[in-house]
């Protein structure tokens, strides 16, 4: 099953605030927004997929609760960011300091910043063009490290700010780099079937 994509007429624009209450209303369904409005409903992941984002989201969460430099999120997190996308990462993570500079009303709802850093699982079903895409976005409204990895053929690629995509085949580990300090994620229960 692949992603819909609904274009609305202008006429038919949401507000912000529209759109987190659809989202609220529809909470069993994962919905992101372009830039230019464009309301994109994913459709639940597979079993395989599933098992994988958990385990990249755990390695993220225990990581970070170890260092206590930031916050890290699932994929149920909405980013407003800087130029009017609303989008949920697979795993991100954004530093402490951004995160505590936020209102308790900002926290609550779609977090107004891009994350620092941004996973994207591909599954069988995603277009590689269109993940692709959003990591670029996701780069140009700051975040500063992102992966894209792709089981299916064991390749990852790393976006950096300001730096070309590098693309590695079948690494069996990815370093944070100095944006995730000392984190480094197995890739081995990732590429391995379930």
């Amino acid at each position: 099953m692949t992603a819909i994509t609904l274009n609305f007429p202008s006429i038919l624009a949401l507000t912000d605030e529209q759109f987190y209450q659809l989202c609220q209303a529809n909470a069993d369904l994962r919905l992101e927004r372009t830039n230019e409005g464009e309301l994109i409903i994913m459709p639940p992941t597979g079993g395989e997929t599933g098992h994988r984002n958990i385990e990249i989201a755990f390695q993220i969460q225990a990581w970070s609760r170890q260092n206590n430099l930031g916050i890290a999120f699932d994929s149920s997190t909405g980013f407003k960011l800087p130029n009017g996308a609303e989008r949920s990462p697979d795993a991100s993570w954004v530093r402490r300091d951004r995160w505590e500079a936020l209102s308790a009303e900002q926290k609550r709802k779609f977090l107004p910043l891009s994350p620092d850093f941004v996973v994207e699982l591909r599954s069988e079903s995603d277009s590689l063009t269109k993940l692709q895409a959003k990591m670029q976005e996701y780069l140009d409204n700051g975040t500063q490290l992102g992966w894209l990895i792709d089981p299916q053929t064991q390749q990852v690629e790393i976006y950096r700010s300001g730096r070309e995509v590098e693309i590695l085949q079948n690494p069996s580990t990815l370093s944070g780099e100095d944006i995730l300090q000392n984190f480094e994620l197995n890739l081995k229960p990732i590429f391995t079937n379930v």
